[in-house]
């Protein structure tokens, strides 16, 4: 059975879900087995003391089954509405049993894992940092809707349960009971279950908060003065969050605040529409892909060589403390592997150590004797690396990775610095390391199958998540993002106001706008790009030499506007101020630029798909789910898409192509889509 059903001499029933599979989720074999489960505690309820939920497996319960969820349409909504309230009614028949149930968490309980546990009477989870319990359903595009958003307001109120519910918050068991969501937290599965028991036996009889008699949420009172504040309020704090592109953030607002002022069934009803909604919308569609799908592919070594046996690093070198290094070595101690820190002076390898436990700051290359695992992060400058890496790679364990953190120079040509180019890689991670969860590993043209994959389980092993490209210039995400600031920069040279550009990248879903992440990278950084892209291939020079972007940075890295870290680029920076767009730009600005802000919007977005396409043609990117990922957790490209391939999925190739072509014929021969996608298009596939 899905659902063991075991009762004991003290009349105490435990439920032991082992749905067939790795994990337990929220599928037909689930509903059957639950329904059948309470049918048969409804039957016995007389002769019953109590029931224990848990679980067989090592999370509690994974949540709603994503292969079934991706499959809702509109055509099928009211089939998906029929199951869920089945559901939701018999979770809703065990909370009213009036025998007390008991949810032992024995593991995560997410998304709907933990809506099971909200209908219990009282929750223990056993106190494990490596436990996540909360409603994610938000980073999916979807909202908590077997429950969740019902049972956590009523549980702590609209205003404490928007946070949780709106962005998907997963918490440890000891924030979790902080917060309210668990009661009791164990030290051991034994003691779990027998602080279950102990509460049933002490309490006979209980009732859902919201079950009880003239219960009312604890901040919404209808009549209440101080609510209508915050219902005038909210949608326009959140719509200024979500630029109107997320849709589940503003359905989990409606359903909180309306399922508040309703009675509870009805709450359940109203949360259960906004629900099936969002999951037959595209949106959802687009995340679900990428962040479920796809990203579990990717941690399960999907570009990953087959047939070399997974590798764990021991003791890593890292070339350079500066903020990259710095950050390279942070990350790699905190995942427990031993760290050398080398710099020019050891007051500069010590700052760049900190405080950081594991780290050994040096000026000494004879200190990374024992490394088997090198990583130069040095300045962007090839003489510098083919000055630095022979050292390191002489003093390091023999068959030793060398890794070069490079975000544009090509691998394969760095690689000629080391004796051994089968073993040298790159490793390009991505600012602040510390919270970046990106990193770009990228093949020479004679790296080994055994370094790729030995660098793909080193990313995995400091809790990263690894795509895999091959060599270019850029690789695929500098080379990529490149084409969102500088298209941007071109449009301010057309006379666009620079707050338009702005302000529609941000509307677009767009992390940050694309002139403050210039100022961010510097624009001396990008004009040097540029140069050593002219040096290294002549033949780019008509297509980079004239582009009226560059133009413009070389007018402000004149005027000493270098960005800012030198205080001024398309930002000024006050001192102890919020940054603002420099008055001077308006120089550019012209009343008869004619880029409407649908355009300024499709130039943004269809340069960096395009960009993909081409990667992918020419074999820099080999997996549609690593564009994907990498363009999302990489350079921030508009999470609500999917990515810059997935973007181009849900607009529809055809269309795709048919809008390319029109910013082809009015901006420039950047945008002509590349004829894979046009024949693409013609077949009717899709990525």
């Amino acid at each position: 059975m899905a659902i063991h059903f075991e009762r004991d001499d003290d009349g105490i029933v435990t439920l032991t879900m082992d749905m067939s599979g790795s994990a337990n989720v929220m599928n037909a074999e689930y509903h059957q087995a639950m329904g059948a489960a309470v049918a048969r505690l409804e039957s016995v309820k007389d002769d019953i003391a109590g029931v224990v939920l848990t679980s067989a497996k090592k999370t509690f319960f994974a949540g709603g089954d994503l292969n079934l969820l991706i499959t809702i349409t509109p055509e099928n909504a009211a089939e998906a509405l029929g199951f869920l309230e089945d559901v939701k009614g018999q979770l809703r028949r065990l909370e009213l049993l009036g025998k007390p149930v008991v949810a032992a968490i024995n593991g995560s309980a997410l998304g709907g894992g933990f809506e099971i546990a909200l209908a219990c009477h009282h929750r223990v989870a056993l106190d494990d940092d490596r436990i996540r319990i909360g409603l994610p359903e938000a980073t999916l595009g979807l909202l908590p809707g077997g429950g969740g958003v019902t049972r956590v307001v009523r549980l702590l109120g609209v205003q404490p349960a928007l946070p949780l519910l709106m962005e998907g918050k997963q918490l440890r068991p000891a924030r979790a009971l902080q917060a309210g969501l668990v009661h009791e937290l164990a030290s051991s599965r034994d003691e779990l279950i027998a602080k279950a028991r102990a509460w049933i036996k002490e309490n006979p009889a209980p009732q859902q908060p919201w079950d009880r008699p003239g219960y009312a949420v604890p901040d919404v009172r209808v009549g209440d003065p101080n609510l209508y504040g915050l219902l005038a309020a909210a949608p326009a704090v959140l719509r200024k969050k979500t630029h109107g592109v997320y849709p589940a953030p503003e359905k989990i607002l409606a359903a909180a605040v309306e399922g508040a002022l309703v009675d509870f069934d009805t709450a359940l009803a109203v949360e259960g529409r906004y629900f099936v909604e969002l999951a037959a919308g595209q949106v959802s569609k687009n995340m679900i892909n990428t962040f479920w799908f796809q990203l579990n592919e990717i941690n399960a070594g999907g570009s990953r060589p087959d047939g070399v046996a997974r590798s764990k690093v021991a003791k890593v070198g890292v070339l350079g403390a500066g903020m990259m290094g710095a950050g390279i070595a942070e990350v790699s101690a905190k995942a427990g592997i031993e760290v050398v820190l080398k710099d020019v002076t050891l007051d500069a390898a010590k700052r760049g150590a900190g405080d950081t436990p594991g780290i050994t700051p040096t000026d000494s290359d004879a200190d990374l004797a024992g490394c088997d695992l090198v990583i130069e992060a040095v300045f962007e400058n090839r003489e510098l690396k083919n000055r630095v890496l022979p050292a390191a790679e002489a003093n390091a364990l023999p068959d030793a990775v060398i890794a070069s953190n490079t975000s544009t120079l090509p691998i394969t040509g760095l690689a000629a610095a080391v004796p051994d180019p089968t073993r040298f890689i790159g490793l390009h991670f991505f600012s602040p390391v510390p919270k970046m969860r990106l990193v770009e590993i990228i093949r020479g043209e004679k790296t080994s199958d055994e370094t790729l994959a030995r660098a793909f389980d080193y990313v995995l092993q400091i809790g990263k998540t690894p795509i895999v490209v091959n060599d270019s210039r850029g690789f695929y995400t500098s080379r990529t993002f490149g084409t969102y600031v500088t298209e941007a920069v071109s449009m301010v040279a057309e006379g666009v106001s620079p707050a338009l550009i702005e302000n529609v990248a941000k509307r677009a879903g767009m992390a940050v706008g694309p002139l403050a992440v210039s100022d961010e990278v510097t624009l001396t950084l990008q004009l040097k790009i540029r140069d050593q892209t002219l040096a290294d291939d002549p033949t780019v020079a008509g297509a980079l030499g004239d582009h009226p972007a560059f133009a413009v940075l070389e007018e402000l890295v004149a005027e000493g506007r270098t960005g800012k870290a030198g205080g001024a680029g398309f930002y000024e920076y006050p001192e102890g101020g919020r940054k603002f767009l420099w008055p001077g730009l308006a120089r550019y600005a012209r009343a008869d630029a004619g880029v409407t802000e649908r355009d300024v919007e499709d130039r943004l977005l269809f340069i960096q798909s395009l960009e993909t396409l081409r990667c992918l043609d020419e074999g820099v990117l080999t997996s549609v789910g690593d564009a994907n990922v990498g363009s999302v957790f990489g350079f921030g490209f508009a999470p609500w898409s999917g990515g810059t391939v997935q973007f181009v999925n849900s607009y529809g190739l055809g269309a795709f192509v048919e809008r390319a072509d029109y910013l082809a014929d009015t901006y420039g021969e950047r945008f002509r889509p590349p004829t894979s996608l046009r024949e693409r298009a013609a077949r009717g596939e899709k990525f």
